[in-house]
């Protein structure tokens, strides 16, 4: 399984020291990406395989692929083509997050396990599960891969830096997720631990004494003094000072050595099957659909829609309707069919809320409700609701707003770009106008606000007449599709005559070509030197359609393959942007190195430094995975412009390229990468839609906890700047209007650093689960640059109720099943429990998680709940998953499969067994009833 599909950051190596990135237990096949993303994949698959069995299908990948492990998941019977960018992207975000616990928490006992500081670190998991919990639970997806990353670091490390397996355990310690289970047997602070070990490679430390008596500890670890308890056992290594204080040496298991081998290979496959417990645990709590949100499995057309509801916007309402409407209808049981749909509406001086659904009659029913009302000849909250569909919708969302008003919050638009350059969401403007009003004199004054979001998130800026929007919208048809991509993009301010060269590769379909701007002529050329001017609105080479400032131009599905022109002709500003469907696609984040007992890699959450190497993490898909694509160069070009700065390329395997450009172009830019298809022996061209630049200041902050609703959480952050006076100004926004506290300026040492903290109080009626996204921005003293960065906070509210749900044998109907599985339906058997959440909240749900039989139970909401259970003799085996409101899991297990022999065993004392918590196949298998 962990080889099934590529894993981001796996090989990822320092380019001077060859120390992998995440290495905290092994390097190579044992890293902590390696055993995370085997346990992701494991669970993915088995989800996957439940879920189209459940809906009758065969669970059948064609390879081991991303790209095939998501079709094969999005169900056998949906056509179309189908991206794994979000699968890859969902994976990513929970390594990065992994692999960042030894960056931002590397002399933090608790998150590491280290010092027996097993209470501390076990409070970090489960509250963070219960983070996890509520963040799916209110969709919000990201704030829980990223929980998730952190937490799967912490459980993984006890395996490797606690005597665990030294005892003799093959097992997880199931106590780690279950707070309501004792830490038991732990060594006393006092108690000594270790013999010595001048060498540091003995095989084992552990006192006699304490393996006997079955007590657990672990490595002290001290990054800045060798100082730790007498008689203590080190964590070891060369990065631990306590590793030269007697008892020398340690007990890491964190690479694999001759003298440790063993003990390194049991923490690395109890550390999985604590991973895939944990994961079992969510799983179980949010089902599988919300599970497979979770990892980024889904179809990846989402449809989000920014609407003005003003009084004059009645027209424009309706034809956001009509559109979302034939969305709906036409792309029914298809690949393209939206996954969500979003919607945010906006007025003067209100905006919101957000409206999310997966359900296209929801979503019909919410758009249809909308009502032009209020406003006037005023700008309105245009940017307030574009900042709410930033922050609620998934990463890499295409937004599209109406508007016929300029906007009132134009103070947002720093924002704004911030947002679009942390989600790479591309943003395209529908503005439209009678010509004679006050508010249409407005509008075209505020057009160039539009224009420039649009362009930076790499959408459209549209500017029509109302009787002509229904003409404009088909660009809403052409991206709403689960496997779009850009092939080029260029923006001219002022315009002027120009060439520009895109390749068209072998495996791109529904091949769209937009030009924005004011009567741009062109003529387009294919590889053979066919060509077609704008006058041609139906022409050899495809259909052309203008309406407004656009001109959209559909090729011919019998394209060529090759190198294209397009000659531009305009002194006026205009827009180029050629996009396709197709599933070789790549995605990218800005990543830095950083130091420490783990050195790695993180990625940027704000501009990269100006001054240094950009350096980029690249994941490139093909049809077939990473193999069935050969990758040429990645480069940085500019869009207005046309600089072309190569980059140094180090292929780090799985589809995974470390991309290394010493010499960022200056202004804006995007990343453009060039490749083979190896299925069809086609070159193919392909470019990220976000725009980006360096800056010369950053900021620097981290979020590993969630907040109470009602406390104040308090975040430390510094800023860097080549200033080394002055003062830097400062600003945080967020999406949620909760009450912040924070310096407007903050002064900048000689040494160029300003520090500061942020203090967020939620209201006590926040409602748990909220994510608030913080937007950070630092301004150099002068103003003369800026960084941002983009974080997330969870509001939970506190837990109090750890037990899990009970279940209680009431009878057990066998009997009538012959010892061998008969060929008729006649035979059957049942049983009945009951079910109680005692001194808690509640059962929030039953779900049957092996057995074809029929399950049927009273009210959910009654003190005890009595399950009746009835299926045929050859379906044997019994599992029912119990959730109470807090996301408590019991697990009721049953089997009538019995051993061979000449006769059928009696079943006077038929076994029910009731496994609280989230265990593991294997221990389930030994209590079958045999």
């Amino acid at each position: 399984m962990s080889l099934l599909v590529g894993v981001a950051f796996l090989a990822l190596v320092l380019s001077d020291g060859g120390v992998l990135a995440f290495a905290p237990i092994g390097g190579g096949a044992s890293s902590h990406v390696s055993i995370t993303g085997t346990a992701l994949l494991q669970k993915v698959t088995e989800v996957c395989r439940d879920v189209i069995e459940d809906g009758g299908d065969d669970f059948n990948p064609t390879g081991p692929s991303p790209e095939e492990l998501v079709r094969a998941c999005l169900g056998p019977t949906a056509t179309g083509e189908v991206s794994a960018a979000k699968f890859r992207s969902a994976l990513n975000q929970i390594y990065v997050q992994n692999g960042l616990v030894d960056r931002d928490f590397a002399n933090s006992p608790q998150h590491h396990f280290n010092s027996e500081a097993f209470a501390e670190g076990r409070a970090l998991i489960t509250e963070g599960l219960a983070s996890i919990k509520a963040n799916i639970a209110s969709k919000n997806y990201q704030a829980a891969r990223e929980t998730l990353g952190r937490v799967l670091h912490t459980l993984q490390d006890f395996y490797s830096h606690s005597n665990w397996v030294e005892l003799g355990h093959k097992e997880p310690y199931l106590n780690l997720i279950r707070p309501d289970l004792a830490l038991e047997n732990l060594a006393g602070v006092d108690t000594p631990t270790c013999s010595d070990c001048a060498s540091g490679t003995c095989p084992n430390q552990i006192l006699p004494s304490i393996l006997k008596e079955k007590k657990l500890t672990s490595g002290y670890m001290g990054i800045f003094s060798p100082a730790k308890p007498p008689g203590k056992c080190s964590h070891g290594g060369g990065a631990d000072l306590t590793s030269t204080t007697n008892p020398r040496g340690g007990i890491n298991k964190d690479e694999r050595r001759p003298d440790n081998a063993d003990f390194h290979d049991n923490a690395i496959a109890v550390a999985t099957a604590a991973s895939l417990q944990l994961l079992d645990n969510i799983r179980n709590v949010v089902g599988n659909g919300e599970y497979l949100r979770l990892m980024g499995i889904a179809r990846s057309s989402v449809i989000v829609f920014v609407i003005d509801t003003t009084g004059s916007m009645a027209n424009d309402i309706e034809e956001a309707r009509r559109v979302v409407f034939n969305i709906i209808d036409t792309k029914k049981g298809t690949q393209d069919e939206p996954s969500e749909y979003i919607l945010v509406p906006f007025n003067d001086p209100a905006f919101g809320p957000l409206i999310r659904t997966i359900n296209p009659d929801i979503m019909k029913a919410e758009i249809s409700k909308l009502k032009a009302d209020g406003g006037g000849d005023t700008p309105e909250m245009c940017l307030s609701g574009l900042q709410l569909a930033l922050t609620g919708a998934p990463g890499s969302s295409h937004i599209y707003v109406f508007t016929d008003a300029e906007a009132k919050d134009i103070a947002l638009k720093d924002t704004i770009v911030a947002l679009i350059r942390s989600t790479k969401s591309t943003v395209s403007f529908f503005m439209t106008g009678s010509g004679r009003s006050r508010r249409d004199l407005g509008l075209r004054a505020g057009f160039d606000a539009y224009r420039d979001l649009a362009l930076a998130s790499g959408g459209q800026a549209i500017l029509v007449s109302k009787s002509s929007l229904p003409q404009a919208t088909d660009i809403i048809l052409d991206s709403s599709t689960s496997a779009l991509v850009t092939v080029l993009q260029r923006a001219r301010n002022p315009g002027k005559t120009e060439t520009f060269s895109f390749l068209l590769d072998a495996s791109l379909t529904n091949i769209t070509i937009y030009i924005t701007g004011t009567s741009v002529p062109f003529i387009l050329k294919n590889p053979a030197g066919v060509t077609q001017s704008q006058a041609e609105a139906s022409g050899k080479l495809g259909m052309v359609f203008s309406v407004g400032n656009l001109q959209r131009i559909r090729l011919n599905p019998n394209k060529l393959a090759g190198v294209w022109e397009i000659n531009v002709q305009s002194s006026s500003p205009y827009t180029l942007k050629v996009t396709g469907q197709s599933i070789i696609t790549f995605i990218y984040d800005f990543v830095e190195a950083f130091e420490g007992p783990h050195p790695g890699y993180a990625v940027i959450t704000g501009r990269p430094q100006a001054g240094n190497p950009a350096m980029l993490l690249v994941s490139v898909m093909g049809r077939k995975g990473p193999a069935s694509v050969k990758v040429g160069d990645v480069s940085m070009v500019t869009v207005s412009g046309s600089e072309v700065v190569r980059g140094d390329l180090k292929d780090v395997g799985n589809g995974d390229f470390l991309v290394t450009v010493t010499k960022v172009p200056a202004g804006e830019f995007v990343v453009l990468l060039n490749g083979t298809d190896v299925e069809s022996a086609s070159e193919f061209q392909r470019q990220s839609t976000t725009q980006m630049s360096v800056s010369t200041v950053s900021i620097k902050a981290v979020i590993d906890s969630s907040v109470e609703p009602g406390e104040v959480f308090s975040l430390p952050f510094t800023v860097v700047t080549s200033a080394t006076s002055g003062s830097c100004t400062f600003s945080v926004k967020n999406d949620r209007g909760i009450p912040m506290v924070f310096p407007a300026s903050i002064p900048v040492s000689p040494a160029g650093v300003a520090t500061s903290t942020l203090t967020v109080t939620p209201p006590a009626s926040t409602p748990s689960g909220t994510d608030v996204t913080l937007t950070l921005e630092a301004k150099a003293p002068g103003g003369g640059d800026s960084n941002y960065a983009v974080l997330r906070l969870s509001v939970v509210k506190k837990i109090t109720d750890f037990t899990p749900p009970q279940c209680k044998l009431v009878s057990i109907e066998a009997d009538h099943c012959p010892y061998n599985c008969p060929t008729d339906t006649t035979h059957r058997w049942g049983l009945s429990a009951n079910i109680s959440d005692v001194n808690g909240t509640g059962i929030k749900s039953l779900t049957l998680r092996q057995g074809n039989g029929n399950l049927t139970h009273t009210s959910l909401s009654d003190p005890v709940v009595t399950a009746t259970y009835n299926a045929s003799c050859c379906s044997q085996v019994f599992e029912l998953v119990i959730v109470d409101n807090e996301g408590n899991v019991g697990n009721c297990f049953h089997s009538i499969v019995r051993s061979s022999g000449p006769a059928p065993l009696a079943l006077s004392l038929p076994l029910l067994v009731c496994l609280l918590g989230s265990a593991l196949t294997p221990l389930r298998d030994f209590f079958l009833l045999l």
